[in-house]
């Protein structure tokens, strides 16, 4: 019977899509003038978010059930070419317009199935922009949508018809139905940067593949010699994403524990997993959007998360009559979980939009998922124990750390200069100037000390290698010195009491050697920022310091190069004489102060990478395999790496 009602719904939804559907809410004039206001920036992720909105039209037909395909390609000249096998936007006349409703979707911004119209019951684009956004942001656009076995063909020039709509000719076998875009960024908006990353677009597809379960999506670049094509399809949806999440990980439980259910027009997906780690790892979601900030999705599931498994451990005895409550921390340690629920009509709040504001949302997540789980742990009573158990010694942990997290709190700057780690604070309190440098070393540290400017530069020098957080307990990272001043200097607290208003600093550069040891101590700092300061990373506060790797001196001529290929290039411009004088920096404590404010803190001359949640997560992911107690995957890296690695790049 259900069976009959999802069919006789999707027919009626076919039959209904047409022009009456499409929306006209505003025009596209500003988009060209002020594009930050509609795609965030014009750099490399709003470049990336073109592709996006694409992309999200097509996510949007494989949630109201007729497509389940997506193609991605980025073509040899950097445009992008994407192809979906829905329905086909609507090519009929457009009643408020007069023109074709697939004109209209490219010309008018917000003009869509989206907006009240009843073309989707849920919307993940809604969120974003629109195709109309894209066209404007293009030097050439071109839409064909295969219908009525015809191709209707249109194309557009800055967001402007360039040809009508057009009968292009007979829709070939392989597209009888569905939407292909074309589209060359605009270089005059996009100034930074027109090349398209293929690390980003595959991340990005491969978490769609994983929020929409069935859902097909490939990927190819055809700027490359052999032009792979990559396939994402998980029939398994986030329980696989969970196991994605674990790779290299020791799992506690047999399988991901996996809900799912609906209520009032929202589904509500969970999986959940616990490692034997301390760390835990949440994502949460809303229509396909990365919920970074949370919200009320993730206040629900939380909240049945520590209510659910607090009745069990009554019930089975684990907590005594007398025995305080197991706290969100403890339930959570070890735990990597993910989110996902599709609504009707997000409403998103935060400075970034990316927060979950629904308050049925918290509802219908908490009775969805605690219903499911509380089922779970009464049918699994062994999952149920180790859960238990874990949560039970991270409780006796949380209240062994109690005292020790009172020493990070600061009480005066005093407390800091006095603290091990020898802050060397900058004497100007306004944090959106404040930076705080992290420096490799003593030696790189005196240096730093001696170069930097005293009004806007802080500097606190760490000893080797900090602690691999992800294989701590709470109490053993506040019992670590170095992770204890950092804390302590940033004064945002950590964990549930992180407050990012609190920043003392709005730049947190990591400044160390160019070498193993260098990179190891980068990727253990960014994964102590991942886990415990993450609110940092998403406010867009960490960054990486950029010092060279050569100076070359020839008479009064003197140049600093950031690779061998540089180096190279530079001695092949050279006069034969006098001879350059070449000096190959390994550390930054082979640098005098002067040097160091030069090339790496000088805001005049410096380059900064500005490090994201994303990259975090992968420098996570690389120490977990390189680090973990896996063997096979550590072996794995070190065979597919190995060949990237010679006698003139012994760095690698």
């Amino acid at each position: 019977m259900a069976d009959e009602i999802e069919k006789e719904t999707k027919a009626e939804l076919a039959a209904e899509y047409d022009a009456s559907q499409i929306q006209v809410l505003e025009g596209l004039e500003a988009v060209r003038k002020r594009p930050g206001m509609y795609i965030g920036s014009t750099g490399v992720q709003g470049l990336h978010h073109l592709v996006w909105e694409i992309i999200d039209n097509g996510i949007d037909e494989a949630l109201a059930g007729f497509a389940t395909t997506i193609n991605v390609i980025v073509e040899p000249d950097n445009s992008i070419t994407v192809t979906d096998d829905g329905r086909g936007i609507p090519v009929d006349i457009q009643a408020k317009t007069g023109r074709p409703a697939l004109e209209t979707v490219y010309t008018i911004l917000h003009a869509g199935g989206k907006f009240g119209g009843g073309g989707y019951k849920v919307s993940g684009g809604l969120h974003g922009v629109g195709a109309s956004v894209v066209n404007a942001l293009s030097t050439n656009l071109q839409v064909e949508v295969a219908k009525n076995g015809k191709i209707y063909r249109i194309t557009f020039k800055r967001g402007k018809v360039d040809k009508p709509m057009y009968i292009a000719g007979d829709a070939p076998a392989d597209f009888q139905h569905g939407t292909k875009v074309h589209f060359v960024p605009d270089s005059d908006i996009f100034t930074e940067t027109t090349v398209y990353d293929d690390k980003i677009l595959t991340t990005r597809i491969r978490e769609l593949a994983f929020l929409n379960k069935g859902l097909r999506l490939t990927f190819i670049d055809r700027r490359k010699d052999t032009a792979e094509k990559l396939e994402f399809h998980y029939e398994g949806g986030i329980r696989h994403y969970v196991e994605y999440l674990d790779k290299g990980k020791e799992t506690l439980l047999p399988e991901p524990v996996y809900v799912e259910g609906q209520q009032d027009g929202i589904t509500v997906e969970v999986s959940l997993q616990y490692t034997d780690g301390y760390a835990s790892q949440l994502l949460t979601f809303a229509n396909n959007i990365h919920t970074y900030e949370g919200g009320t999705h993730e206040a629900g599931f939380k909240t049945a998360l520590t209510r659910v498994i607090n009745a069990y451990a009554r019930k089975s005895g684990a907590l005594k009559a007398n025995d305080d409550a197991l706290s969100g921390d403890d339930v959570r340690e070890g735990m990597t979980a993910v989110v996902s629920i599709k609504h009707p009509d997000p409403q998103y709040e935060g400075q970034t939009k990316t927060k979950l504001g629904n308050s049925d949302a918290r509802t219908v997540t908490d009775r969805m998922f605690s219903e499911h789980f509380n089922k779970y742990l009464m049918e699994n009573p062994s999952a149920a124990k180790l859960i238990i158990d874990k949560a039970m010694l991270a409780s006796k942990a949380r209240l062994a750390a109690k005292r020790a997290r009172e020493v990070t709190r600061r009480k005066s700057g005093l407390e800091i200069s006095s603290l091990p780690g020898k802050l060397a604070d900058n004497s100007s309190k306004d944090p959106e100037i404040s930076e705080l440098f992290i420096v490799e070393g003593d030696s790189a540290g005196g240096s730093a000390k001696s170069g930097r400017s005293r009004l806007t530069q802080a500097i606190l020098p760490i000893r080797g290698k900090i602690l691999n957080v992800e294989k701590a307990s709470m109490e053993r990272i506040l019992a670590n010195e170095e992770i204890r001043t950092l804390f302590t200097a940033m004064g945002t607290g950590f964990g549930e009491e992180f407050d990012v208003a609190k920043a003392r600093y709005h730049k947190l550069i990591i400044m160390t050697d160019a070498d193993v040891d260098g990179a190891h101590i980068r990727t253990l700092l960014l994964t102590l920022i991942y886990r415990y300061l993450r609110p940092l990373l998403d406010a867009g506060y960490v960054y990486i310091a950029q010092p060279p790797l050569y100076r070359v001196r020839q008479g009064k001529m003197m140049q600093y190069l950031d690779s061998d290929q540089e180096l190279e290039n530079l001695l092949g411009q050279l006069p034969p004489s006098p001879k350059p004088e070449i000096q190959r920096y390994k550390g930054l404590g082979e640098m005098d102060a002067s040097q160091l404010w030069e090339t790496t803190m000088n805001p005049e001359n410096r380059r900064l990478l500005r490090v994201s949640a994303e990259d975090a997560s992968e420098a996570e992911e690389v120490f977990e395999v390189l680090m973990g107690d896996k063997v096979e995957p550590r072996r794995k890296f070190i065979e597919d790496n190995a060949v990237y690695v010679d006698s003139k790049n012994i760095d690698a």
